[in-house]
């Protein structure tokens, strides 16, 4: 492992923490707990990092065996601008993730939960800070019209529920999601860094191991207190419910599938050389490895409840249990974890808006649905208005009022782009003030900074 360390212009670096004192002011917890939580692991450092040694000779697509290139210019307009579009729509789920976490963070019932979430947070920032390398290292103004600090500026005004991808404008009903989230979004993020690896434009080839690196971590973050959780749930623990982890389950499983893009589409990824396999193709291995992780969830639960079982005899019991809708010895399948069919509660791609139930099975009229997903989602999020506007289209598409092609396109509105920071109506993220004038009457530009130079952890 050889990597380059590298960090942004200042008055990028001093937007990015700008917008960390405003929207993750834990940060600062977490270079006085790091070696009690990660005694052996490197420090955090907020920096890009950039994987040295790297072959130079595009793998996939219609460049095969050609160069890598390392200019946006060498691309074309349309790969540019399909990429481009990548990295900005990368920047925005790491961005996004954190606001996430942050409304929930403090709940977490044990200090060590809420650290590896907290060490979370931090390596999206970073990741975060990685695609703003990527966009103001090169000059990508020829396809988005566009300046760095106004690429910058739209993403840093992001909030929950103007992000670019649905996922990341959910808000969090409780810890639970926090840790689900992790443990399936960010499994998500597994697939496209390692799918991206081999992108012909080397800058962001080279961004993937190290942010692969620390991925693995976040989906640990997710699984570990998950295994735990369904341990305490079989001895008793009231105050971790396997129903409640199954409805987070049923929230998140759709729109992590929904990451992968429309099942027909990828092809234009493999033509450019960005990816190395479709989004139907990747979409189906990340499925049957939740299905993996949920059944060892399960299997676990058996055998906390049943300590004479073997793994294998865990698993196999829960798989008939789910199958048969019976009972074990006094466990229920109803006890256990379920994964979603994947076309269940779809908003995007092919199952859009085709009433499945979570069993796989189809429902004739609104309303049933609508109940089906009352019984198997968390009650808070049933209140939030992202459900709401979803039975609101289901609605509207069930009469005919719209198509499913039409109920797909909707996005959020982004309230706030390429706006102002959250201290003053006109004090923008990236800030740049002139020097005073040089004794030959010129003036040069100087960033300034909202506040201290950052501190490596």
């Amino acid at each position: 492992m050889n990597v380059e360390q590298t960090v942004l212009p200042k008055r990028f670096h001093d937007a990015v923490l700008h917008w960390q004192r405003h929207n993750f002011p834990d940060y600062g917890l977490l270079p006085d707990n790091w070696e009690k939580y990660f005694p052996n692991d490197p420090d955090f450092c907020l920096c890009a990092k950039m994987e040295v040694g790297m072959g130079d000779t595009i793998e996939i697509g219609d460049r095969a065996g050609q160069a890598r290139m390392t200019r946006p210019s060498e691309m074309g307009e349309e790969p540019a601008r399909h990429l481009l579009a990548i990295i900005r729509a990368q920047a925005s789920t790491e961005f996004g993730s954190i606001q996430q976490h942050e409304g929930t963070l403090a709940r977490a019932q044990d200090d060590e939960d809420r650290f590896w979430v907290l060490r979370v947070m931090a390596e999206e920032l970073r990741h975060g800070y990685q695609m703003f390398h990527l966009l103001v290292s090169q000059d990508w103004s020829g396809v988005s019209g566009q300046k760095a600090e106004e690429m910058v500026e739209e993403i840093l005004s992001m909030r929950t529920g103007s992000h670019v991808l649905d996922a990341f404008n959910l808000e969090y009903d409780s810890f639970v999601d926090n840790v689900v989230f992790a443990a399936v979004i960010d499994r998500v993020g597994k697939y496209q860094l390692a799918m991206q690896r081999v992108c012909a434009y080397k800058p962001f080839a080279q961004s993937m191991p190290p942010m692969l690196r620390e991925e693995a971590f976040h989906l640990a973050a997710g699984v570990i207190p998950l295994r735990r959780w369904v341990q305490r749930a079989a001895q008793g623990n009231e105050l971790v419910t396997m129903a409640a982890i199954g409805r987070s389950f049923n929230k998140w499983m759709p729109r992590g599938l929904e990451m992968f893009g429309h099942e027909k589409g990828g092809e234009s990824n493999i033509r450019f050389g960005f990816k190395n396999m479709k989004n139907a193709e990747a979409q189906s291995l990340y499925y049957e490895e939740c299905r993996k992780m949920v059944a060892d969830l399960n299997q676990r639960y058996l055998r906390a409840r049943l300590p004479k079982l073997s793994p294998e005899e865990a698993e196999r019991i829960a798989a008939r249990l789910l199958d048969d809708r019976g009972r074990h010895d006094g466990v229920s399948y109803e006890d256990l974890i379920e994964l979603p069919d994947a076309r269940f509660f779809r908003r995007k791609g092919e199952p859009a808006f085709t009433m499945v139930g979570t069993r796989g099975e189809g429902f004739a009229s609104v309303d049933d649905y609508v109940r089906h997903l009352k019984a198997h989602l968390p009650e808070p999020y049933l209140h939030s208005r992202d459900m709401k506007g979803y039975v609101e289209t289901l609605r509207d598409v069930a009469a005919g009022r719209v198509t499913v092609d039409q109920a797909m396109k909707k996005m959020p509105a982004l309230k706030r782009v390429g706006g102002v920071c959250p201290c003053s109506n006109s004090v923008r993220w990236v800030v740049e003030e002139e020097a005073p004038a040089t004794h030959k009457g010129a003036s040069e530009p100087r960033p300034r900074s909202n506040q201290s130079p950052p501190k490596t952890i």
